[in-house]
């Protein structure tokens, strides 16, 4: 049984006359292609914002949650804000940006293809649920028309160039 998958087409077609040297995939991994990276954006999704809180959540070492944090305020995704609490030093919390928030279908079909293909005897540990209406959320492949779209029903074209 062949996997579904996109098709190339054009000067794609010929895999061995290209590369995916300028590849939008290797861009996000170089942004978001650590554990911690990712884990701490689900926390920022989640609404966690100080630091000591990510790195209690996270499970990482304090230098590898400033690295992290450091980087990702960086590329955009998160930003850094003041606060104070009464009598104490201004600190720095950390909130989504609108590149920051736009990961949250990606965050999502993670969690997604966790839930499917790593199972637990006991269901997935989260569920989500579209606040409205209270049936589950999914991610789904659309095209601009609304069409629901599967894996083998996407042609890959070259965008420029």
């Amino acid at each position: 049984m062949g996997s579904p998958r996109m098709e190339l087409v054009g000067a794609l077609a010929d895999r061995s006359e290209w590369t995916a040297s300028d590849c939008s995939i290797d861009g996000t991994m170089q942004v978001i292609g650590t554990r911690s990276a990712v884990l701490l954006m689900r926390e920022a999704h989640y609404g966690t914002t100080r630091f000591d809180d990510f790195v209690r959540r996270v499970g990482i070492t304090e230098a590898v949650a400033a690295a992290r944090l450091r980087e990702l305020v960086q590329a955009g995704l998160l930003e850094r804000r003041p606060y104070q609490e009464p009598g104490k030093r201004t600190r720095q919390e950390y909130v989504l940006t609108e590149a920051g928030s736009d990961l949250q279908p990606v965050l999502l079909a993670l969690m997604q293809w966790g839930d499917r293909h790593l199972p637990r005897d006991d269901g997935p540990p989260l569920t989500l649920h579209h606040t409205d209406c209270d049936e589950p959320v999914t991610v789904r492949l659309r095209c601009a028309a609304g069409h629901e779209v599967e894996p083998d029903e996407i042609t890959v074209r070259k965008a420029r160039g």
